[in-house]
């Protein structure tokens, strides 16, 4: 994990830089697919996720060592061949992996978060789930067991791959010719991202679209069917922790309110969006049926809203930047420390730039909470640092500052519909 760590110091700020860039060439060709808190939540949602990757967070059902060890049936040599057989793999598992979260109810919802946006750019890339670490990947990993591919490859080429899927979230770049019959480009994934009929469900691969054309799943960018994007089921919340969840808690409600004990027992995992009949009217549940007459979800803000969420946006990263440069020095019960105040920080403003009444009144309590534990911090079992103890205070000094001026000034929900 100190590994990831250092990774994550070098990718992190390559990503933030090229997601201003783009931000940037939007406003110069008057073209610009970011908006201010779609863009935050996204970039939150990515920070949620690699905290619990970091931390090794997770259920492992299905290990590859594991079928590594029991199934290899030759022994490849360490070279350029091996780490080419094992990428192939690797992308061949990705998109098995990723049709069957698009597939079954119960698979949907650790995918969910990646589609909620409703625009589409190089922040969304990095909306991953916070529930994904249900450990069943290396189930589609087995063709690699079989051929011998070691497991410390398929941990340093993992990454890579993930790695390599952020580029084509974007609309500022078009078709790419002869390359459109190889690789998954930014066109091909903005048809997989759009909710249109034409092509909900397709392009599911990650980095060569040969499994989409052989299997059934590629469909072309169509110039007469423009891309509308999100959800079918919109998630009309910035706070990407509950949208990490919504699926769930709909699948719960409807389990637990259904009279058919097989329909209990099935709706987990029958077809991503299918409902029992008999809950359909008692628990109705807003669904896009015209993609063209969409309403985005778009909160009503002023000016001391931006100021409020852009601060709590800055302090996140620069506590996650602590993290990262101090991960192998601090104890598990620092660490545990980190992931609350970054988790909490992100719950407690996207909710009151959701404009959720009770939010103002859960960031009183999470900053008195904070500043408590920073005065017992030594009895607490936490390292103790001045510097950052000064910062944290300072900073929930001023949340209270800020939230004080939110009392009566909550954000407007507000829908707007797509032009």
């Amino acid at each position: 994990m100190d590994t990831y760590a250092n990774i994550l110091l070098i990718t992190i700020p390559i990503f933030l830089v090229l997601i201003t860039i783009e931000i940037l060439y939007g406003a110069l060709k008057k073209d610009q697919q970011h908006t201010f808190m779609d863009t935050i939540s996204s970039l939150s949602s990515g920070f949620t996720n690699l905290l619990v990757d970091i931390l090794g967070l997770g259920i492992i059902i299905f290990s590859y060592p594991f079928f590594y060890e029991r199934l290899k049936v030759i022994e490849l040599e360490e070279t350029i061949m091996l780490y080419v057989i094992a990428f192939i793999c690797i992308d061949f598992a990705s998109y098995c992996h990723h049709r069957l979260k698009h597939s079954i109810n119960i698979f949907w919802n650790m995918h969910v978060i990646h589609h909620s946006s409703e625009e589409f750019n190089l922040a969304c890339a990095l909306r991953q789930s916070i529930t994904n670490n249900l450990g069943i990947g290396a189930l589609f990993l087995i063709p690699a067991a079989f051929l011998g591919v070691p497991p410390q490859v398929i941990t340093i080429l993992g990454p890579l791959h993930l790695f390599g899927q952020f580029w084509y979230h974007t609309k500022h770049i078009g078709k790419l010719g002869w390359l459109e019959y190889i690789l998954v480009t930014p066109s091909q994934h903005r048809v997989h991202h759009a909710i249109n009929k034409e092509y909900i469900d397709k392009n599911l691969a990650a980095i060569f679209c040969i499994w989409d054309r052989a299997f059934g799943t590629f469909q072309e960018e169509l110039d007469d069917v423009p891309c509308i994007y999100g959800t079918l089921k919109p998630v009309q919340t910035w706070n990407p922790i509950w949208i990490n969840f919504q699926h769930l808690w709909s699948l719960i409600q409807d389990a637990w309110y259904t009279k058919s004990f097989k329909d209990k027992l099935r709706i987990w995992f029958m077809p991503t969006g299918w409902r029992p009949i008999d809950v359909i009217k008692k628990i109705p549940r807003e669904k896009v049926d015209n993609v063209y007459s969409q309403e985005k979800y778009r909160p009503k803000y002023k000016l001391i809203h931006k100021i409020f969420a852009g601060f709590h946006f800055v302090i996140q990263n620069v506590v996650l930047f602590i993290f990262l440069f101090t991960f192998s020095d601090i104890s598990s019960a620092d660490k545990t420390a980190y992931l609350l105040l970054i988790f909490s920080t992100i719950y407690s403003f996207s909710s009151i730039m959701d404009g959720f009444k009770w939010s103002i009144a859960f960031e009183f309590t999470r900053v008195l909470i904070g500043i408590s534990i920073i005065i017992f911090s030594q009895a607490l079992g936490l390292s103790v640092n001045p510097l950052l103890s000064t910062f944290l205070l300072s900073y929930f000094l001023i949340s209270a500052i800020l939230n004080f001026l939110l009392v009566k000034s909550l954000p407007q929900r507000k829908l707007e519909e797509i032009s």
